[in-house]
């Protein structure tokens, strides 16, 4: 026989790769599955489609607040975020802030007690987990007038 002659045990590893790279492919694609079912949809909104279909009222809205000339400002020291807002004459805006926490991550909420002030308004965070959190609020002055405002923190 010849040094080079076809030897049966010397090739039984090859299908079992085969296996274990198709057994790689289906442990890999569930676990994407189930990260896929179990995660954030990616919505932020309700009722996406009719909002879209309604963008010109959306353009609308936020000129009429960039109209009203109030800039809002962030400060985070902790478990303490401090809102300043003030009109286009550097002026504070006086008036009720009601705002919420909101968690993108899992879409939990937090509603946060009502503030009346003078253009600056002091929140104290309750515990929150550590992570990605966002302040939506609505500043209504005594006019009438209102402004939607959004701030993304993280805590560490």
């Amino acid at each position: 026989m010849s040094e080079h002659s076809f030897n049966p045990n010397r090739s039984r590893w090859i299908p079992w790769v085969f296996v274990g790279g198709m057994l790689v492919v289906v442990v890999v694609n569930g676990v994407l599955i189930f990260s896929a079912l179990n995660s954030f949809p990616g919505l932020s909104v309700s009722g996406s489609y009719d909002r879209g279909r309604t963008y010109n009222n959306v353009l609308a809205e936020a000129a009429r607040q960039d109209a009203l000339g109030w800039t809002p400002r962030f400060e985070q020291e902790g478990e303490r975020l401090t809102l300043t807002v003030v009109n286009a004459a550097g002026a504070p805006v006086n008036g009720r802030l009601q705002a919420q926490l909101l968690r993108p991550l899992d879409g939990e909420r937090l509603t946060l007690p009502e503030h009346d002030g003078a253009g600056r308004f002091i929140l104290e965070l309750p515990e929150l987990r550590r992570g990605q959190w966002e302040l939506r609020a609505v500043l209504t002055a005594p006019d009438g007038a209102r402004r939607d405002i959004r701030h993304r923190f993280t805590l560490l």
